[in-house]
């Protein structure tokens, strides 16, 4: 009888304890909730929605170019503002591995080139000065190393490269560096005219390639080269008069008369508006394209750039007055 007078009784939910059992699962599954709806994921990079310019030309689209494999990614060593960079050239496994391989397999980043110092150097000396914003041109843009160092500062960048490996590699940055909305490429060799011209490619590197078939040669005398067409395009054709650009940096294997003499308009503007400029200067380059740097100099001089002083072989100029 007393079993089954307490198989009888009412069954007490709202005791105290329940009660309390039941506030704290409540409040633990609000906190979920609320951690998870604060949890933002990751949206695609994408393009630059409205370009930076309106130029004759398109940008390089970066979704429609296949990737290259495989890759590797490591960030690049000592710059102020780091940036990753990715590398497909592996070498000569197992023989002689890519340098850059090597440091990975030892712990150590990806070395440094000096141009990435130097823009990310005097980028920070410009930014924010005078109320100035304005834009990084990559005329050469090779894989990227310029570009990125500035993108990553949060400048907007213009990047010319014509060959489509080096294309890739600069794809591969804008992703791994999430500078989607900041750099802006187009596979093309800046020069003085628009059309086309025939360019040097070498087989088995990413860099040394030239308009010059001599140029293209100079340094690399084995490899092989093959001729490519690619599209040329004047700077004074891509960049409105109402944009303000702070850096322009030139490395195009000997090409660096014309691409300055495309420039004109660019480099005439006045003191305080005309853009710092950097630019290879190399006297066997430049005479493997049929000029020299008697005539980059006087021709600088007569828009203005009377002040250029030598870093390696790269010229630093600016306008004094």
């Amino acid at each position: 009888m007393a079993n089954s007078w307490r198989r009888n009784q009412q069954i007490k939910i709202f005791t105290p304890k329940n009660l309390l059992l039941f506030f704290f699962t409540s409040l633990l599954l609000l906190i979920f909730l609320y951690l998870t709806s604060q949890t933002q994921i990751p949206k695609p990079i994408k393009s630059l929605k409205n370009p930076i310019f309106t130029p004759p030309i398109q940008p390089f689209n970066c979704h429609n170019s296949p990737q290259a494999y495989p890759i590797i990614a490591s960030i690049v060593e000592g710059v102020k503002y780091p940036f990753l960079f990715s590398l497909s050239d592996f070498g000569n496994l197992p023989e002689k591995p890519h340098k850059n391989i090597q440091r990975i397999l030892k712990g150590k980043p990806f070395r440094k080139p000096d141009i990435s110092g130097t823009i990310q150097e005097l980028l920070e000396k410009m930014k924010g000065q005078n109320g100035k914003n304005g834009i990084f041109i990559d005329v050469g843009a090779n894989v990227g190393m310029a570009s990125f160092a500035a993108a990553i500062m949060g400048f907007k960048v213009l990047a010319f490269e014509p060959v489509f490996e080096n294309l890739q590699k600069i794809c591969e940055g804008i992703y791994f560096n999430r500078v989607g909305d900041l750099v802006e490429v187009y596979e093309a060799a800046v020069s003085d005219h628009n059309g086309n011209i025939t360019f040097h490619k070498l087989v088995g590197r990413l860099d040394n390639s030239a308009v010059s078939a001599t140029g293209a040669k100079l340094a690399f005398k084995s490899n092989e080269q093959i001729e490519v067409q690619v599209k040329t395009i004047p700077l004074d054709e891509v960049i409105q008069e109402t944009e303000r650009v702070l850096l322009i940096k030139i490395d195009v294997q000997g090409w660096e008369y014309h691409v300055l003499k495309g420039a004109s308009k660019l480099l005439s503007r006045k003191k305080g508006e005309a853009p710092y400029l950097i630019y290879e200067e190399d006297e066997r380059l430049l005479q493997a394209s049929n000029s020299s740097a008697k005539e980059i100099q006087e021709f600088l001089q007569s828009v203005g750039y009377n002040h250029c002083t030598q870093q390696g072989t790269d010229a630093h100029c600016t306008k004094t007055d």
